[in-house]
């Protein structure tokens, strides 16, 4: 099976790439990515020189290249993560979500649509990872299920749901075999530091302030990226086609609980007195159109496919700190450039 996976240089596609190279060496894996700021071949040393694995090069919006592509490799399958994903960074630039995640998702359900059609025993998944952020935000109780309208409020979550409406459209209307996937707020190993968890980890490091936006009390419903990765390996194996997944961590938590707790585990692990991190917390203007609550409810995807989260958010905090802190090389090398403007910009209010 020859499997293209869109994305696999960034942070959740890195590690959805080295599960299916390692754990399947029967597969043929192609590795599809623009190589943004925020994908780094850095994120897969490990598995780059494996017989199984190629990487490519190349934008989704380029639809003839990505016709050329379909009809070079003949892909039996693809998993899509390619996409802009920085909330922030789709308020100062909109148009950019619009090209890569909606221009972008139709050109590559064009090509496996012709794929489909020439030999429908030949193609036999166009697998779309998506967003929680496309049901808009909760109130104090309840939880976002399979069946939660769309409600989204930044240009980053309109331009997923129009993502997943083509996939479902494509589904409908050309019998595209397809699953959808919709997941919480992931963290973990090679996440690139503009998100809050390996932003303040490496400004605790450096002792520098901690931005919080707003008062901190904005709730997010944490996923260990493995046991994304994990969950995305069980979806294209065995759920039906036409079918959507919730993904979360069960492990709700305030942004300002989530800052303070890292405060306090990082003050351990780099032997400083207790609370002297937390004295770098700072509160910044709030995002605009910020959504206040997500959650998601995954029993769904439990009780159909039998995944479970493996760990618990304190457990997998450690891990993602201990990660950053015998990795200094890669978190310097993310850190340079044109990374740190943006920061500069963003930040300085």
């Amino acid at each position: 099976m020859k499997v293209l996976i869109t994305g696999g240089a960034g942070f959740i596609g890195s590690h959805v790439v080295r599960l299916f190279v390692n754990k399947y060496p029967n597969y043929e894996i192609v590795n599809l990515d623009k190589l943004t700021y925020a994908g780094n071949l850095a994120n897969l040393t490990d598995i780059e020189n494996k017989p199984n694995y190629t990487f490519v090069k190349g934008d989704i919006v380029d639809a003839d290249f990505i016709n050329k592509l379909f009809k070079e490799h003949q892909f039996n399958a693809v998993i899509h993560l390619a996409a802009e994903s920085h909330v922030d960074r789709s308020i100062t630039n909109p148009l950019e979500f619009v090209y890569t995640n909606v221009i972008g998702t139709v050109n590559l359900l064009n090509a496996a649509k012709e794929l489909h059609k020439a030999d429908a025993t030949k193609f036999s998944k166009f697998y779309h990872v998506s967003t929680d952020e496309v049901y808009g935000s909760l109130g104090d109780t309840g939880l976002f299920t399979e069946t939660t309208a769309y409600d989204p409020h930044s240009p980053y979550s309109a331009s997923k749901a129009s993502s997943d409406h083509f996939v479902r459209a494509y589904f409908d209307t050309y019998k595209l075999p397809c699953v959808i996937s919709n997941c919480s707020n992931n963290y973990g190993p090679f996440h690139f530091p503009e998100k809050l968890i390996p932003l303040c980890i490496n400004n605790i490091k450096n002792n520098k302030p901690l931005p919080i936006y707003g008062k901190g009390e904005n709730v997010r419903d944490w996923l260990f990226v493995e046991d994304h990765a994990r969950a995305i390996d069980v979806i294209f194996h065995t759920a039906a086609l036409g079918s959507t997944y919730n993904i979360g961590g069960h492990n709700e938590w305030t942004n300002i609980d989530v800052i303070r707790l890292l405060c306090d585990m990082m003050d351990e692990k780099l032997g400083r007195a207790k609370g002297t991190n937390q004295k770098l917390i700072t509160f910044v203007t709030d995002r605009a159109g910020h959504d206040l609550r997500y959650a998601i409810d995954s029993t769904k995807l439990q009780k159909d496919l039998g995944w479970k989260p493996s760990l618990q958010f304190e457990e997998g905090l450690s891990k993602t700190v201990d990660w950053y802190l015998q990795n200094e090389e890669w978190l310097t090398n993310v850190t340079s450039g044109a990374y740190a403007n943006y920061y500069e910009k963003q930040y300085s209010h």
